[in-house]
């Protein structure tokens, strides 16, 4: 039994790394990403609060109508999505599909099962738990995830989005 044992651990590490795949988040084109959401009424407006709440953010669209985009403000190649995770802690990732790549078609949010669908591969994102993975659809079967964005505490009390 003592000389198996060897044997048992190579096999289950070989079966682990050969099963174990990495995830393409970088399919989307790398572009400028700043939302400044730093001051605390910008966070109480544009921010996300809670599980399943969600925001998108495409400055050529002018989405939220409301916020006040500026010439620094950049929102990836197809917009953000801005969602928490189980822990309540903000999480933002570009809206572009990582099958399509066209910053037109987008990832939609659905806070009732808490992932991101594309309509046009069937594509499904788990947002709030596993980081923008694909669950099912064509990025599962390829490992593509949405590519993600940085979201930082600002010392004012609300969070930045950048890249």
């Amino acid at each position: 039994m003592k000389k198996t044992i060897p044997y048992i651990f190579a096999a289950l590490a070989t079966v682990s790394t050969v099963s174990c795949g990495e995830v393409n988040d970088e399919r989307i084109p790398t572009m400028s990403v700043n939302v400044e959401l730093s001051n605390p009424g910008y966070w109480d407006i544009y921010g996300v609060h809670g599980l399943g709440q969600s925001r998108t953010f495409i400055k050529s669209e002018r989405i939220p109508a409301d916020f006040p985009f500026t010439a620094m403000t950049f929102t990836g190649f197809g917009g953000i999505l801005l969602v928490t995770d189980l822990a309540n802690s903000p999480l933002a990732y570009d809206l572009a599909c990582p099958v399509e790549v066209d910053p037109k078609v987008r990832v939609r949010f659905n806070p009732d099962n808490l992932e991101a669908r594309c309509e046009k591969c069937g594509s499904v994102y788990n947002v709030c738990e596993y980081q923008g993975s694909a669950v099912s659809g064509i990025a599962y079967d390829r490992k593509y995830g949405l590519r993600r964005y940085r979201v930082l505490p600002a010392s004012t009390g609300g969070y930045n989005i950048v890249f």
